[in-house]
């Protein structure tokens, strides 16, 4: 499995934004779901949405409203929007697709 890679993130204070990529080259990145997860210290990794090839997405209801999640006309990049960003969203953030190995993870740190 191809890993995607990530870029993106870095420190931002409580109510700012940040927006991330994941990409890959992969024709069956394309072709299937990918998924945006993220993990904070001491917690388990958490789905944080999904879309699907044709576009929709969907959202943990914490975030529902404040992400967004897209893909560019190829396909191959997937951005995650984040708007009003509090502190608990603070985590590493990965994105995955369906048949595709993690991306390497990007820290995004939300200052009160």
């Amino acid at each position: 499995q191809v890993q995607p890679v990530q870029s993106g993130g870095g420190l931002v204070q409580e109510g700012g934004s940040l927006r991330l990529s994941c990409s890959s080259h992969e024709n069956i990145f394309r072709r299937y779901s990918v998924h945006w997860y993220r993990q904070a210290p001491g917690k388990q990794r958490e789905l944080v949405g999904s879309i699907s090839p044709i576009g929709s997405a969907t959202y943990v209801d914490s975030v529902q409203g404040r992400f967004t999640i897209s893909r560019d006309n190829a396909g191959l990049i997937i951005y995650l929007q984040m708007n009003d960003l509090q502190p608990e969203d603070t985590a590493v953030y990965y994105c995955k697709g369906e048949f595709s190995g993690w991306g390497q993870g990007t820290q995004v740190t939300v200052s009160p």
